[in-house]
């Protein structure tokens, strides 16, 4: 299976960048895994919705080129439905037994996703009704995804 992580922003903290690090380096012996930063739009501190929208749009348009279209597309929205480890790594499985080998998972800047993006994705993923820092977030999804194949595998992971 392919796996593509598009994120809005840099990483700027190293504790961050060597966890991500490492996972991706677990979960080399599962997947393919490619980690695509696109630039956050730069923002004043207050904006009204409609400078928040044109923002959104702006990194949503950078998200959107780095989407193969055969890719199935899942969105991380704080909206969209909440698994389980054990769910998501069932529906890893569904996908590569339906023939989706190319997953391109996506996490927004810190206003979340376009309308533009969400329209596109295949799947709505939400890890909380809690809000996470989305660097952050890349280092908790890579975590599950590696827990997912490990689940899926049937091996054993350290709880």
């Amino acid at each position: 299976m392919r796996i593509h992580l598009v994120a809005v922003g840099r990483l700027k903290e190293k504790y961050l960048r060597e966890g991500i690090s490492e996972y991706a380096k677990r979960l080399s012996g599962y997947c393919s895994l490619e980690i695509t930063e696109v630039p956050d739009e730069q923002a004043p501190e207050k904006m009204s919705s409609a400078q928040e929208e044109q923002v959104k749009n702006r990194e949503g348009e950078r998200i959107l080129r780095n989407v193969k279209e055969d890719s199935f597309v899942i969105a991380l929205d704080i909206q969209g439905k909440m698994l389980s480890s054990d769910e998501l790594s069932d529906k890893l499985a569904s996908l590569a037994l339906c023939g989706k080998s190319h997953v391109t998972l996506i996490i927004g800047g810190s206003l979340g996703l376009s309308t533009v993006v969400l329209a596109r994705a295949n799947f709505s993923l939400s890890f909380s009704p809690m809000t996470f820092p989305h660097q952050l977030m890349r280092l908790i999804l890579l975590e599950q995804l590696y827990r997912a194949f490990k689940i899926n595998r049937g091996e054993p992971y350290h709880k």
